[in-house]
């Protein structure tokens, strides 16, 4: 009875997360009630409370049901060991892209932590959370690049920072634009694409090597 009980505690849960993700969607973080999201999820306003403390924790709740963009780039990165890091980086970075548009759920997610959430204190958790992965995907992503350099899979000269943030402007990048305007391009068919650009222009750009030291 007891496993039974826990059992439709969490479904209960996942319908309740399942609602708040669909109201989230349609209506914006800010404009929707917990009471939009009990009727969406045929339950009442004290189911919610049940399992959630406020607006905010099921806002949260509904964000820990899927993993940032950055956060699965920076485990691509995180390896010390690895033998071949760009070709890891690579392979993540596409699937990044790719999942991100094959996946219904991840999709309107990141529809709403991009475009349907204004930055107040009721989101501040969140955004911390984003603020954090971005940090620890830009330190992960610069020792990923040294070590393929001392590798000799990009050129000696490359200037990692920027070399960093360029990827975090197109990773994202992409993604927002394409959520944003979805018929634009087709991120799925596209992503190799950008990915081998990107590498390429480590490769090959002038504009990423690290300026000579020049005596004063």
């Amino acid at each position: 009875m007891a496993r039974k009980t826990k059992e439709n505690a969490l479904e209960t849960r996942s319908q309740l997360l399942d609602a708040a993700e669909k109201v989230f969607f349609e209506k914006g973080f800010s404009q929707t009630s917990l009471m939009d999201v009990a009727e969406a999820a045929s339950m009442t306003r004290g189911a919610i409370y049940w399992h959630f403390k406020n607006k905010s924790d099921l806002f949260e709740a509904m964000a820990d049901r899927i993993r940032l963009p950055l956060e699965t780039l920076s485990e691509a990165c995180s390896d010390p060991n690895e033998k071949d890091p760009l070709g890891k980086l690579r392979d993540f970075f596409v699937q990044v892209l790719k999942e991100s548009a094959r996946n219904p759920r991840r999709r309107r997610v990141l529809t709403i932590l991009l475009h349907k959430c204004e930055l107040n204190e009721e989101t501040r958790q969140v955004e911390l959370r984003r603020q954090a992965a971005c940090i620890e995907y830009l330190q992960h992503t610069e020792q990923c690049l040294q070590k393929a350099i001392l590798l000799k899979q990009l050129p000696p000269d490359l200037d990692v920072q920027q070399a960093a943030i360029a990827k975090l402007g197109l990773v994202m990048g992409l993604i927002s634009h394409w959520l944003f305007l979805p018929g634009s391009f087709d991120l799925e068919n596209t992503a190799e694409t950008m990915v081998d650009s990107y590498f390429s222009m480590l490769q090959h750009s002038p504009h990423l090597r690290l300026k000579p030291i020049t005596a004063g």
